[in-house]
């Protein structure tokens, strides 16, 4: 047994833990427990526990369903909201066959693949994410939400709902070992956004999947709802999780070159010249539902256009302005993704979208010194700004075509996020909406 794994049992001993909950996700990013005493937790680092993979979205065909749930031990950590009743700890797992492979179509195993490429490159990958959500109050599911305040950017709102569950809520994350950089009121009524702070790429992921439940189990403490959905509300702006990232080689930001424009090394643009050649063809899981593209085209600095841009928030890809010559703070920011997305997929695909660009020596295009939400139609052609996908419809026919988000993904992940998505376009299509019998019923 490894030092990790000795750690985790005579932790659960001594703080009288009750029950672990072991957590993976599914391939559209939902997370999933499964809870065993503490008597089973050392035969589950060594056996694994067994489920039937095939009741789990995407992740076995019926005639191989039989998989394991294998605890990483380095995930451990102790649930705040249980308290000390009953306390319960939980860890991520890594899903296996029986014969002790990996499965093939576990998102966490995707993104470890991914990065074990990167590795094999000389790269480690290191993200942090900017994460919005909104908060209402408890109502119907068919009628329009009711934000919990009709507050503002930055404002402050002395005991207001929103600002006692940011409080709450950091808390709790601080207790998960997840350092958070910044949280505020975003622009949209009852919109939030809480910032973490950088991690490497798979303990990020893993720790969004923790902020969603975080985020969810104080809502339910509060009385109130929240939500990641892309764009709840029409009128008002969508949640993003504008990510910011970048690639080190040893102790050394990979991206950060002081001679270079805006300090941007070869690297650092050959791999967002990655990010703008795939853009189209990774949309569908950085951007995974219908409502996605609502937020994409709706405008409130969503971005529609494929460009970069120096401290440009207009620009699908930004290089934010950091302190002069601080070459780690060095990085780039994708403002595409939303907080909906699977964390494990969507970082899977910008590594091999960015690496692609460092491997083939891409040609980064001019950047966007304009507002592209400004320009015609016509100008944006002229500076050749090509658009992301308008809708799902688009994003899934992107995709189809795609060697990188088949050969990342792997087959059956490839295959079940398509087939899925496509179900979901035809239930969208096939629907009658209110604004059609509104302008449609009485007019023919």
């Amino acid at each position: 047994m490894d030092k990790q794994q000795d750690f985790v049992l005579r932790t659960i001993e001594e703080r009288g833990v009750k029950f672990v909950r072991l957590w993976f996700t599914d391939v559209v990013g939902t997370l999933k427990s499964v809870a065993i005493a503490p008597a089973e937790v050392e035969g589950a680092f060594t056996e694994g526990i067994g489920f039937d993979g095939s009741a789990i979205e995407g992740l076995t065909r019926v005639q191989e369903s039989d998989l394991l749930a294998r605890p990483d031990p380095s995930t451990f950590q102790l649930l705040p909201w249980r308290g000390d009743v009953d306390p319960t700890a939980r860890m991520f797992c890594d899903l296996v066959t029986p014969d002790g492979e990996p499965a093939v179509a576990d998102p966490r195993n995707v993104l470890k693949r991914t990065l074990s490429k990167a590795a094999d490159a000389g790269f480690t990958f290191y993200t942090h994410p900017e994460i919005e959500f909104y908060l209402f109050k408890p109502g119907p599911r068919d009628q329009v939400p009711t934000p919990v305040d009709q507050a503002g950017y930055f404002d402050n709102v002395p005991g207001g709902t929103a600002h006692d569950f940011r409080r709450r809520a950091v808390r709790m994350l601080e207790e998960l070992g997840i350092s958070v950089e910044y949280s505020h009121h975003e622009a949209g009524p009852g919109q939030n956004e809480i910032d973490l702070r950088y991690a490497d790429g798979l303990t990020m992921a893993d720790n969004i999947m923790t902020f969603r439940t975080v985020v969810k189990e104080v809502a339910i403490e509060q009385g109130v709802h929240a939500t990641f959905m892309p764009k709840p509300i029409a009128t008002e702006p969508g949640s993003g999780m504008h990510t910011h990232m970048s690639l080190f080689e040893g102790d050394s930001n990979a991206f950060y070159d002081p001679s270079a424009p805006h300090q941007l090394s070869t690297t650092g643009r050959r791999f967002i010249a990655g990010l703008l050649k795939h853009a189209g063809e990774i949309s569908l899981v950085l951007n995974q539902f219908v409502n996605s593209y609502k937020r994409l085209w709706g405008g409130d600095e969503a971005p529609s256009y494929i460009t970069w841009g120096h401290s440009n928030r207009s620009a699908l890809v930004r290089v934010p302005m950091y302190k002069p010559g601080k070459g780690q703070s060095a990085r780039i920011e994708h403002r595409g993704i939303d907080s909906a997305a699977n964390p494990y997929l969507a970082y899977a695909l910008f590594v091999a979208a960015g690496l692609k660009g460092i491997e083939e020596e891409y040609e980064l295009p001019a950047e966007a010194e304009d507002n592209v939400w400004a320009l015609s139609a016509g100008e944006r052609r002229a500076l050749g700004y090509e658009s992301l996908p308008m809708s799902l419809d688009y994003a899934i026919g992107q995709m189809e075509d795609s060697e990188l988000v088949a050969e990342t993904l792997g087959e059956q992940v490839f295959r079940y996020v398509l087939a899925n998505k496509r179900r979901e376009f035809e239930q969208y299509r096939s629907q009658v909406t209110s604004l059609e019998l509104l302008t449609t019923l009485d007019v023919v």
